[in-house]
Order: C-alpha cells, then sequence, then structure tokens
C-alpha cells in the first residue's frame, strides 16, 4: 500500500512538473495570468500599417492625414483612416495564421447599418462572420449609447471595440462593405497575436438577421442553420415596437442535438433572458416624491439595456430599444446542430398576453468547428434602414 502511495505521488509530481515546464500560448489572457512569459507575437493593423509588419508602422507618406500633416512630414499621423468608396468592399486584414484576433477598435462614419462587417476564417469562401457594423458593436439603432460589458465595449464618440477572442489556424480577412450611396470614412486598428492554436479552439461566428413587422403569432428566428458542434455565446437585439404597451413577455427557446417540437432550454421571458425584471423598470422617484414608471438603461459585464430610444413626440416617435445577453460563464453547448427562437409577446388589456408584430433584429454570437453552413441572404438595403 505505501508502494502505491508513492508511484501515485511521483505521477503527481511529474504531472505538475511537465505543467509548469509548458510553454504559455499567450491566449485565455486574464488577470491571473497577465505576468506569464510567452513566445506568441504582439502585432496590429491600422491604416498606419496595413499588415501588420514589424518594424514597418507609421512610414506613410500619402493618406486621409498627409495634407494635416504637411509642415511636419512622415512619422506625423499622416495615414489615420481609410476612405470606404460607395458601393465597395475593402480589405481591413489579411492575417496569415496561426494566431488570434484580441481586440477590434473603430469608428465609421456614415450609416452603421449599411457597413457590413465580414469575417472569414482560414480558406473559406463564405463569411463566418457577416453583420452591419452597429450591429456588431450593439448599436443597431445607429446612435451612440455606452456600453461596458466584457465582450463588447462603446466609448463616447463612438469608439466601438471587440474583446471577442478570434482564434485561427491558417488565416484571417476581415473586410467592410459600404452598401449606402456614399463614401464613408473608417478608423480603425485590430490588435492580434501569432501563436500556436489548441486544436480545439473553435471559429467565432455572428449572424444578423431583421424581421419587420414580424407575422402575427410567429415566432421570431434569431438562428435556425447551425450545424456542428459548437457554443452558443450571445445575442445582441435591436427590438423596436410597433405597439403601445410592454413587449417583453415572450420566451426564448433553444433547440439542440434534434430538438423537434419542444427545446431543451426555454426561458421565461425577454426581460428574464436579458437578466432584468419587471419591464427593465426602476420605479424611482422624482423631485416631488412622487413615483414614477420608466425604463432603466444599465450596462454590464454580460447583460445590460444600454440605449432606450423613447421619440420625440414628433416624426420619430417609435420606441426603441437595444439589449445584449453574453454566455461567458454558461455557454449554450451543442454537438450537432442548434436552432433559436423568442417569442414577441405582449398584454391585452384584460390579463391575456397579446402576440405582437414588431420590427426585430438580432445579431447571434457563436463558436463551431468549421465547415459552417451558409448564411440566410443579408437583408436588402431597404429592409436594413432604419427609420
Amino acid at each position: 500500500m505505501k508502494k502505491q502511495i508513492t508511484i501515485f505521488s511521483l505521477l503527481i509530481m511529474i504531472t505538475a512538473l511537465a505543467g509548469a515546464q509548458q510553454k504559455f500560448n499567450g491566449l485565455d489572457m486574464n488577470m491571473g495570468n497577465i505576468y506569464r512569459m510567452s513566445d506568441a507575437k504582439t502585432r496590429s493593423i491600422s491604416p498606419e500599417n496595413f499588415n501588420g509588419e514589424k518594424g514597418k508602422g507609421g512610414m506613410a507618406t500619402t493618406g486621409t492625414g498627409a495634407n494635416a500633416a504637411r509642415d511636419l512630414g512622415q512619422k506625423w499621423k499622416v495615414s489615420p483612416s481609410v476612405v470606404i468608396r460607395k458601393k465597395t468592399t475593402y480589405t481591413i486584414a489579411e492575417i496569415d495564421g496561426p494566431g488570434v484576433v484580441q481586440h477590434i477598435w473603430m469608428t465609421p462614419t456614415g450609416n452603421w447599418r449599411y457597413s457590413i462587417i465580414r469575417f472569414y476564417w482560414d480558406d473559406e469562401t463564405t463569411p463566418s462572420v457577416e453583420v452591419p457594423v452597429g450591429d456588431f458593436f450593439c448599436m443597431g439603432w445607429g446612435k451612440y449609447a455606452p456600453v461596458t460589458s466584457l465582450a463588447v465595449v462603446v466609448n463616447p464618440g463612438s469608439g466601438l471595440n471587440c474583446y471577442w477572442p478570434m482564434p485561427f489556424h491558417k488565416k484571417c480577412r476581415i473586410t467592410m462593405e459600404n452598401i449606402d450611396d456614399r463614401d464613408m470614412v473608417l478608423y480603425y486598428q485590430i490588435d492580434y497575436a501569432l501563436t500556436d492554436v489548441p486544436k480545439d479552439a473553435g471559429y467565432l461566428h455572428a449572424q444578423f438577421r431583421r424581421v419587420n413587422p414580424l407575422p402575427f403569432k410567429k415566432d421570431y428566428v434569431l438562428v435556425d442553420s447551425i450545424k456542428g458542434k459548437g457554443q452558443y455565446v450571445g445575442t445582441y437585439m435591436a427590438y423596436g415596437s410597433n405597439k403601445n404597451g410592454w413587449w417583453g413577455e415572450g420566451e426564448i427557446k433553444f433547440f439542440m442535438d434534434g430538438d423537434t417540437e419542444f427545446p431543451t432550454i426555454a426561458g421565461t421571458g425577454t426581460e428574464d433572458y436579458f437578466n432584468g425584471a419587471y419591464d427593465f423598470d426602476s420605479q424611482k422617484k422624482n423631485s416631488a416624491g412622487v413615483e414614477e414608471s420608466n425604463y432603466t438603461e444599465f450596462s454590464g459585464p454580460y447583460t445590460g439595456l444600454p440605449q432606450v430610444l423613447r421619440g420625440d413626440g414628433h416624426y420619430n416617435i417609435a420606441q426603441r430599444f437595444g439589449l445584449y445577453r453574453w454566455h461567458i460563464m454558461d455557454p449554450i453547448r451543442f454537438d450537432k446542430d442548434l436552432k433559436v427562437t423568442i417569442q414577441d409577446l405582449g398584454w391585452h388589456n384584460d390579463g391575456r398576453y397579446m402576440p405582437l408584430q414588431d420590427d426585430i433584429a438580432s445579431t447571434v454570437f457563436w463558436y463551431q468547428a468549421e465547415p459552417h453552413t451558409p448564411f440566410p441572404k443579408l437583408p436588402a438595403k431597404d429592409q436594413l434602414e432604419v427609420n
């Protein structure tokens, strides 16, 4: 017995020693491992270094800042942005891997619904991410609102930031298509690491949909074409109410791995899924001490209602909401397939549920092994318009 214990202890020591000697690849960054050394190579792509090449930043002699820098010359912010002409697609980044995109910052001008961002992993010809840029960064209504979550941060002046880790094995290509009738200006920076990537690393996917109005008594489908193994990690919804009254009674449902009529996971209401309660109403008291009922914006690490557009009583009369829910600590894992739906539900005056027909747009995020199934065709420009 003593000999067996000694052998067991020795195995534990060998395993611990092997773990201690294993090189850190620079992924899975957090405050608990920020001190660890790694052979990962840090690179960054921007209009001041289009290819992220070592020692090649700030070399531009022409660019959108050339006139402002005419007295200063090279090295003095000559190329801080790019112009993307109307009806054209611009390649933001092409990276040879293996590696991981760790952070994206950008601030695009123009109509954010008319700027389509796409990501292609390795050698694929159909994008794994295809989303209007505003919706990708939780700004589906085209107006600034502060967001302070772990995955997406939106700072004053419309500084759009993404922190979803995006590993790839061979190649990463990111494009922006301007479908508008006007040129746009894009400031951007893509921060990434060139390093070994685990074989079991999934690829980030994001898909956009919009229905306006939702057909009567029909569930809104967030996604229904996911095939393969992976995990669902996030939902952003740009919700436009087409009626008076409360709109958030609908249940979200996750149909996974062969579910048919009934799902494995069913939520209890829209505001519940986005981790609020009771109409997102904090029931604050005004200066006279009278309790007032109102929506309360909030933004946290995993959930938020950062945007409430209440209307101005003139032409902009619709109430609109932006909500996000990140499944960072509770990913929805699936082995074969996944479909996600949500009901559009309010109240009749007599206390019965009322099926609604609202304007719903969504962007869903998930990781999976490739290949992925083709996405539904993106809505046409007129169907993307926010008015």
